[in-house]
């Protein structure tokens, strides 16, 4: 009886779920349509105030239907022209929640950039404060700029996928640390804030530990940061240094990757890939260092957050005030306009 119950709550919920994907596909579209409605009256001859005057009546007429606002209706001729392919609407831009597309419209002005980022949120499942925060890092500029040597020492597509995954520099600015800091303290920074340094280092990474203990020849040997990749299927040592990349370091990250293939990686996981993370490197030095390693290694950097001075602490507006703000400055201007 059990097992019935939980298969019909199951199917219950994937209704619930596809239900959903379906209205919101279907509001795209209908606001898609509007935006595209009122571009092309606007390009026939009719007055700019057009759009005034059809957000009063749509919310006559439908008052019991959010969305009509006139700010809401210009999101729609903005959304129109930027995307004038329908089919790509239906098949690709519907696939988003509303205010998913209205913030991608506002803050991505390149369309092959746009696209990136919706592929991704379909892809990734992103919220819209997780897809704000992916914009404001400028993940599209960051995504695969590591230097490795995947290509060498990883086969397709593993070498290919495992290069889209690592990022530089990596963002660090959900950390508040000064400049000058021991590497402890950054590792204790990262951990104590792992679900944030989860989503910085992208899906599919699962933490194993810091300071994970390995012994080499009778000899004890601490990992920095250890995890595992879902989706790659292989174990991801991370090791963190505060200061330029050294061509040492490259030495000792093969000798991490070396041991915990032989040590700890499974018969059926990928090869251990390797990540160093420095503070600053030379790009030189970073390809003669991994020219003739045989172990994967990536080498990327990170950015603290740029402190504020402490008189301004606390004296700015939040994101909220700013939108609010905006929103008041936009109704001035367009009660100006009518008048």
């Amino acid at each position: 009886m059990m097992t019935f119950e939980r298969e019909l709550k199951t199917r219950i919920s994937h209704a619930q779920i596809r239900a959903a994907v379906a209205v919101n596909k279907e509001l795209v579209l209908l606001y898609w349509q509007i935006g595209r409605d009122i571009l092309q009256r606007q390009q026939q001859g009719w007055g700019a105030k057009v759009i005034n005057r059809i957000a009063t009546d749509l919310q006559q007429a439908f008052p019991e239907i959010k969305g009509f606002s006139l700010r809401n209706l210009k999101y729609m001729r903005a959304f129109a022209q930027a995307y004038p392919d329908e089919q790509f609407v239906q098949q690709l831009v519907a696939q988003i929640p509303w205010g998913h597309n209205v913030r991608i419209l506002d803050t991505v002005k390149d369309s092959v950039e746009r696209e990136w980022y919706i592929k991704q949120t379909i892809q990734h499942g992103w919220s819209r404060n997780v897809l704000v925060h992916q914009i404001e890092s400028q993940l599209y500029h960051r995504q695969g700029k590591a230097i490795t040597n995947f290509d060498r020492t990883l086969p397709k597509p593993q070498s290919e996928l495992a290069q889209q995954l690592l990022k530089d520099p990596y963002s660090f600015d959900f950390l508040n640390l000064e400049e000058e800091i021991f590497e402890r303290d950054l590792e204790r920074a990262l951990i104590n804030h792992i679900r944030d340094f989860l989503l910085e280092l992208g899906v599919g990474f699962a933490f194993v530990g810091s300071q994970y203990h390995l012994e080499v020849g009778g000899e004890d040997f601490y990992i920095d940061l250890l995890f595992y990749h879902l989706r790659l299927r292989c174990f991801v040592v991370i090791d963190l240094k505060i200061e330029e990349l050294k061509p040492e370091f490259s030495g000792k990250m093969n000798f991490y990757v070396s041991a915990m293939d032989d040590l700890l990686r499974h018969p059926d996981d990928q090869p251990t890939i390797g990540i160093i993370l420095c503070k600053s490197k030379n790009k030189v030095i970073a390809e003669y260092s991994l020219r003739d390693m045989n172990k994967p290694i990536g080498i990327s950097v990170y950015q603290l957050r740029n402190n504020l001075p402490k008189g301004l602490q606390g004296n700015l507006p939040t994101i909220e005030q700013l939108e609010a703000e905006l929103e008041t400055v936009d109704i001035e201007r367009e009660n100006k306009s009518e008048s």
